[in-house]
């Protein structure tokens, strides 16, 4: 997927990024550079460039396969996500991905394009060939001027770019020096920080600090606009509430700034410090003392605290908020529920069919498993109920001295399929038997979640996975049954001479009622077992290996351990 953060240097000529890399003697050196390092892409990455390559290059010539610039928006950008990034501002990459200027890219510049976009640089990369027009590794005045002034609006504030800003980075008008890649990754990291201050000071006439809410928007849309949802666009001006005056000061607009620059922080802050929090939510306090805790210095001020919370809580900065709260301050694409079922009124349908899938899924995917691990410790349950259920083929003499001695029994007597009798019956129930049980537990517990916190108090999860295991018994009971009546039968056609009967025998025989015979024992059992289970599993997952920490997804072995300590 083309990550979306490139694209925000070309609306707005800059990126925040903070990452460093050789500059390049040249454009073609480069190139040549990005072809080896392309040798090092997986094959199966190689594959799907290929694939995207194939399907959008429809452009022939000379018998070869080209892709024109609508072609390429069409390979790079997401399906159905162009609402902040349009395709205008994926078109602007086509021009860096060009690198013969024929107005086509052929799979070899395809190639060395995406291998591009994997580099941690990438936004800076893509940056500096976008500005070195000349192709000379270098970026001089002129370059940085023209190029800048052709991607902002006719509307935009004016940039001075005789400021003693621009003359520290490139000496004096014309250039007395030009700009390496390293040299112009600094630049590109400060200049939205020149922007705003320029921008201030041009919008407030008479010098007093102070700008009107408006204006303020009309900053923030210049510069920003793209990181923030139409939620929080709209109630931009309500930011003077924050201070008396109905005005806002320099000092509000770069602390405004200062959050949007390191939203990412944030957002890991806020998810940290609502993770530890007993009930899922944090107030500015929380949010400041995680801060100091969790990085080497203060990073946010009281007034960035205050900012970020004024969004999220809609005009209440001192509630208490939980992560979903946060949602539209932290996603640009966020819309209000309402809004999001006007504008998609197939939503509902599309989730109805995404929900069974995923549950057809889930139910195939459990009744595998189910079924795989039955097989594999059913030789086990065999010794097991055989102890269980021995009598003594002399009196005060057990067939079985012990468990070794029952599996040489069983081996010798009856075969390696002695091991798996009545397998079938419990292969043909595992599957319902998981299906109902996991479909109960989630039930209740999506039930009894928190909507904000998405939390859910440990005797609702312990009320979910008893009522999951009493719900089990309905196939459990009948399959033990019959599963046990198959497990003996085989030592007492042994011993008696009579042919072993099979499960549909077994079934007519007790009949309906006989099925559920000793129900109350499997109550006993199965309740507290998945009472226990459920609630262990899930706090093993979260709070030992930290699931869902950060985006955090657990390892095979982390789960497997986790289950298995459950």
């Amino acid at each position: 997927m083309f990550p979306l953060g490139l694209p925000r240097i070309f609306p707005t000529v800059f990126c925040d990024s903070d990452k460093d890399a050789p500059a390049p003697a040249s454009r073609a050196v480069a190139a040549i550079n990005t072809v080896k390092s392309a040798m090092a892409v997986p094959e199966t990455e190689l594959k799907r460039w290929r694939r995207t390559f194939d399907t959008n290059a429809q452009t022939t010539v000379d018998g070869q396969n080209f892709m024109n610039s609508e072609q390429f928006v069409s390979a790079i950008a997401p399906k159905g996500d162009l609402y902040k990034i349009g395709r205008a501002q994926f078109a602007t990459l086509f021009r860096v991905a060009d690198t013969n200027k024929r107005g086509l890219l052929s799979w070899d510049d395809f190639v060395v394009f995406e291998t591009i976009l994997k580099r941690p640089d990438a936004d800076y990369w893509i940056a500096f060939q976008y500005f070195d027009v000349d192709e000379s590794g270098t970026i001089s005045y002129d370059e940085f001027k023209n190029v800048f002034n052709a991607n902002i609006g006719s509307d935009a504030i004016p940039f001075d770019f005789e400021c003693d800003w621009v003359k520290l980075y490139l000496g004096k008008k014309n250039g007395a020096h030009v700009l390496g890649y390293n040299e112009f990754t600094q630049l590109m990291k400060g200049l939205q920080g020149e922007r705003l201050r320029q921008a201030f000071k041009y919008l407030d006439k008479d010098q007093d600090g102070y700008i009107r809410p408006e204006q303020f928007k009309k900053i923030i849309l210049d510069i920003a606009g793209h990181k923030l949802s139409d939620a929080v666009i709209e109630r931009l001006p309500t930011l003077t509430t924050l201070s008396p005056g109905g005005r806002i000061s320099y000092s509000e607009v770069v602390a405004f700034y200062n959050v949007i620059r390191e939203m990412d922080m944030v957002e890991r802050i806020i998810r940290e410090a609502t993770a530890k929090s007993k009930d899922g939510r944090i107030d500015q306090s929380d949010f400041l003392n995680h801060c100091v805790s969790s990085t080497r210095y203060s990073l946010f001020t009281p007034m960035e605290a205050s900012i970020v919370f004024h969004f999220a809580g809609r005009g209440n900065p001192t509630q208490r908020l939980a992560l979903i709260d946060f949602a539209q301050l932290l996603d640009p694409r966020w819309k209000a529920p309402s809004e999001a079922v006007e504008t998609k009124p197939v939503a509902s349908v599309q989730s109805f069919l995404h929900g069974f899938a995923h549950s057809a899924y889930n139910f195939g995917l459990g009744g595998i498993a189910g079924g795989f691990g039955a097989t594999i410790v059913y030789p086990i349950d065999l010794v097991k109920t055989r102890m269980q259920n021995q009598r003594s083929t002399v009196v005060g003499q057990l067939l079985y001295k012990n468990s070794m001695d029952c599996v040489r029994k069983v081996l010798r007597n009856e075969g390696f399929l002695g091991f798996y009798r009545g397998l079938g019956p419990q292969l043909i129930g595992v599957a319902p038997e998981k299906a109902i049980k996991l479909t109960v537990n989630d039930f209740i517990r999506s039930r009894t979640r928190d909507p904000e916190t998405g939390r859910i108090a440990l005797k609702w999860e312990l009320v979910a996975g008893g009522t999951a295991g009493g719900c089990q018994v309905i196939f459990t009971n009948p399959l033990e049954i019959v599963k046990i009546r198959l497990q003996v039968q085989g030592e007492a056609a042994k011993l008696e001479g009579a042919v072993p009967k099979g499960a549909v025998h077994i079934i007519r025989q007790l009949g309906l009622l006989g099925l559920y015979r000793g129900a109350s024992a499997c109550l006993l059992r199965d309740i507290p077992f998945s009472a226990i289970y459920f609630p262990a599993y899930a706090h093993l997952k979260k709070d030992l290996f930290g699931e869902g920490y950060n985006g955090k997804q657990l390892s095979f072995w982390e789960m497997l351990t986790s289950a298995a300590a459950a």
